[in-house]
This record gives structure tokens, sequence and C-alpha cells, in this order.
């Protein structure tokens, strides 16, 4: 249930962040509302197996410039997150686009990480005592 909950505020916080970066962050879909509603869940989905597998592994490899940059170093580790899910999508045609190279990839992963953050803020979760 967990991993449903986060693919769906995930797909939400995609949404949110193509309507900002209209120019750079493309959500590519066969022109419906409904084909656009499946594509955003299929790729918060993936982005969030992506964050489950992937993720762990390279912040593990990259502790010391985690301690170096204070922290600062998660934004670049979610821009390369968000540039693998684009291009493991870039093959079909459906999907996430990413146009602007590297330094958007991060400004876009930074706007995902803050809207994600207000969404699981509003949204109720387990409560822990």
């Amino acid at each position: 249930m967990n991993f449903l909950v986060r693919a769906l505020i995930m797909g939400l916080t995609f949404w949110f962040a193509s309507l900002i970066f209209d120019d750079h962050f493309f959500i590519v879909d066969n022109g419906t509302v409904l084909g656009e509603i499946v594509v955003i869940v299929v790729v918060a989905a993936l982005f969030t197996l992506v964050n489950m597998v992937v993720k762990p592994i390279l912040q593990i490899i990259s502790i010391p410039l985690y301690i170096l940059t204070l922290g600062l170093f998660h934004l670049v580790i979610n821009a390369l997150m968000l540039m693998l899910t684009a291009w493991l999508t870039e093959a079909t045609d459906w999907g996430i686009r990413l146009e602007g190279g590297f330094w958007w990839a991060v400004w876009i992963a930074l706007i995902i990480a803050v809207i994600n953050a207000l969404i699981t803020g509003i949204v109720p979760g387990r409560q822990t005592r």
C-alpha cells in the first residue's frame, strides 16, 4: 500500500511540475485526458521504483559528497533519478521528456521535491507514537 500511495503522490507532483516547467518537462501521451492520467500513473510508479532500487545504491556510494556539500548533493541524486526515468521512457511514445540538460533537471528535481513535501504533508499517513 505504501508503494501505491507514494506513486500516486509522485504522479500528482509530476503533473504539477509539468504545468510549471512546460518548456522543459513534458508528459508525452496520446492526447486524451485518460491517456495522460495513465501515463502519469505509470511514469510515477516507474520513478518510485527507480527511487526504491537505484537511489539507495547511489546514496551509499556518494556519502562523501553528501558530507562535503552538507546534503545538497541530494538534489543532484534526485536530478539523476529524474533523468534516468526520462531515459527509460524515451524509447516509447509515452512518458516524460526533459529538455535543456542537467541543470534544468536539477531545477525540476528541486521543484518536485518541494511539491512532493507539501503534498506528503497534506496527505494523512501512519502516525508514529
